[in-house]
């Protein structure tokens, strides 16, 4: 009887190069608030966002991928046609099938790389990560392609008193390939479902397409929402032992630590995990959601590209990752920043 032979030698994997794309479009809380009946010091208070980027209606999720992932090759120095795999984390490409993954390497000139995309929302790009990771250091690829990116802004209600300030749009990827030591600590991710719908899409694609086809104009476009104060406790609380959790497989302790770059998914709650985490004072932390908004599977590359390139944090240094949105799912790792 045959058995596999180990053809591979076990290896470590981490990441090579980041790249973020911000759309043009810098949209202030002023102009917002002209739609949401509201005020800059309220946004401010609730969300620490102070501006976001909103994508024009000529930019599309691949086209923002592609700007991201280009950067990312570069940074990397790593050609397109070395790339065995493209993961696209996103809920917002507008298409059932064929994939996002699967425009973009048509794009990049390497249609023959896997391609796929999936659907972990703000969690998306954590979970990107340790499928990556797992891919290289099992020999299923030598490197992956990864992005992160949503145009939100097609699928949200911008005149959302609850919501419409959030979010934003933008992309964000990075490259993933073999290393000799540990570079991309263990993925410690899970699910709490029983509590799914505190963020959601309020219609199904089916629905939408009934009501179209019967003419019905008082049926809305199926918009995501959010009950804010479920996930908020939900991110805080339920989101720490899963971020030291994290820590204690990398082998690290909080205070080992160069950077903390969590989802920007509310300043607030960013702030309250810190301080739950009881992280050093001195520790860099990614607030890149004040210039960005929430941008889901975006908003983690985003911030890291932006404190990498301003010399906040150090090439090399130890980040701890953590992403967490509708489902509800999570994940976190710790990695060697490239």
């Amino acid at each position: 009887m045959g058995k596999i032979k180990d053809l591979v030698p076990q290896r470590h994997s981490r990441i090579y190069g980041v790249g973020g794309y911000r759309p043009e479009r810098v949209v202030t809380n002023a102009e917002v608030c002209a739609r949401i009946d509201s005020t800059d010091e309220w946004i401010r208070e609730r969300s620490g966002i102070e501006s976001r980027r909103w994508a024009g209606d000529h930019e599309s999720v691949v086209d923002m991928a592609e700007n991201a992932a280009r950067k990312a090759l570069a940074h990397a120095g790593i050609s397109m046609d070395q790339i065995d795999a493209v993961i696209v984390a996103t809920v917002t490409y507008p298409y059932q099938t064929p994939s996002a993954a699967t425009e973009l390497i048509r794009r990049l000139e390497n249609p023959k790389a896997a391609a796929f995309d999936i659907s972990a929302a703000c969690a998306g790009f954590c979970y990107g990560v340790g499928m990556a990771s797992d891919f290289v250091r099992g020999g299923s690829a030598d490197y992956v392609l990864l992005v992160g990116v949503e145009k939100l802004t097609d699928f949200i209600d911008l005149d959302d008193r609850a919501g419409g300030f959030l979010f934003a749009d933008g992309a964000g990827a990075v490259v993933i390939g073999p290393s000799d030591v540990p570079g991309i600590g263990p993925t410690v991710w899970g699910s709490d479902a029983d509590n799914r719908d505190a963020i959601l899409q309020k219609t199904s694609w089916l629905s939408f397409k009934k009501n179209t086809v019967h003419e019905r104009k008082d049926f809305l476009w199926p918009d995501i929402q959010m009950v804010g104060q479920t996930v908020f406790r939900w991110a805080v609380w339920q989101m720490v032992p899963v971020a030291n959790k994290a820590l204690e497989l990398a082998g690290l302790k909080a205070n080992e630590l160069d950077a903390f770059i969590p989802h920007q998914a509310n300043m607030r709650i960013i702030d309250a995990m810190v301080k739950a985490l009881d992280l050093p004072a001195e520790l860099p932390v990614a607030r890149d959601i004040r210039v960005s908004g929430n941008t889901s599977a975006a908003s983690i590359p985003l911030a890291m590209e932006a404190m990498l390139e301003s010399g906040e944090i150090p090439h090399g240094g130890s980040a701890l990752l953590i992403g967490f949105g509708a489902g509800l799912v999570y994940a976190a790792q710790v990695v060697t920043l490239p």
